[in-house]
């Protein structure tokens, strides 16, 4: 796919009578660049950077629409076939159990989620793959988003993947896409004990036509399901899952506080900055009290009666 998006390219140059010189001027990139995209060699291009070839040379998206095709090549099969379904779902109702769900992630989430996967080749090949989930979420900005319904385990919240900063941000995300009409945000408790999706994530699609796929994933392995007995009984797992979790205002209520539990976390000394700032607050309670002129202290200094 990066070599058919290459040949595009060059074909459209050709045909626009341009250098690859000048082509690089009009994208704001160095020549170089568009030789690598030719000859489908090196990084392959970014969205912004398909974007810019496609109104430079006139494609009428064609490069875009290309795009993606070209990004799924940095994914195992399993994947790419989940996501060229879901590009066309109307409706997504997603269960995660370990991450947050990669189209609610923020870059830097998504970064540190993508770096330990066990098909990751190179660090050309992660933000390959950073840059290709951003451009799936932009799909819930347009007139013909998806429905989204989102349950996510407890635990979830509470590993801070990527370190506190970044598990902070992801959180605020989260508080803030559920504010959007055709999003909703659950959180199954721990307290609700064992059910059938504890060891990956599920999610099922409705597609244009009604009809319905289900994904199950794991972290190295996923299964598109697609008979629709197997569809009907995880779509009824689901259900039960959403049933399980807190309401809508609820589970934002327990994000919050993870949140802000998160943040003072950060802040928290360490056990031996504990241990002096705790004899600091002794020694100056101490010359507190020999300051205190003649402030008597309850129960103390008292002669016993006659």
């Amino acid at each position: 796919m990066a070599a058919l998006f290459g040949a595009r390219v060059r074909k459209l140059r050709t045909a626009a009578g341009l250098t690859q010189a000048e082509l690089g001027d009009r994208t704001h990139v160095v020549s170089t660049r568009i030789t690598q995209i030719e000859r489908a060699s090196g990084a392959k291009p970014t969205l912004e950077l398909a974007r810019a070839l496609d109104a430079a040379l006139g494609a009428d998206d064609l490069l875009v629409e290309l795009w993606p095709y070209v990004y799924r090549e940095a994914f195992p099969d399993w994947s790419r076939r989940f996501m060229a379904h879901s590009e066309r779902a109307v409706a997504v109702r997603e269960y995660a159990a370990h991450v947050v769900p990669g189209l609610l992630q923020t870059r830097d989430y998504a970064r540190a989620v993508l770096s330990v996967g066990r098909t990751l080749g190179s660090n050309e090949q992660l933000e390959e793959r950073v840059a290709l989930r951003m451009g799936r979420q932009e799909r819930l900005g347009t007139p013909d988003r998806p429905e989204l319904w989102v349950v996510l385990d407890e635990a979830v919240l509470r590993r801070p993947v990527g370190g506190r900063p970044v598990m902070r941000e992801q959180l605020a995300r989260l508080l803030t896409a559920a504010t959007e009409p055709h999003i909703a945000v659950q959180v199954l408790p721990f307290d609700q004990g064992e059910h059938d999706v504890m060891g990956g994530s599920l999610t099922v699609l409705t597609m244009p036509d009604g009809s319905e796929t289900a994904y199950t994933e794991g972290a190295h392995y996923g299964q598109l399901v697609e008979d629709p007995d197997e569809v009907r009984s995880f779509a009824l797992t689901y259900d039960r899952l959403r049933a399980a979790a807190l309401p809508p205002l609820m589970s934002l209520d327990m994000i919050r506080s993870v949140m802000e539990d998160n943040h003072r976390g950060a802040n928290v000394p360490s056990r031996s900055e504990r241990r002096r700032l705790a004899q600091e607050q002794l020694q100056q309670s101490g010359r507190r009290q020999l300051r205190g002129g003649g402030r008597r202290i309850p129960g103390r200094g008292r002669r016993p009666g006659p």
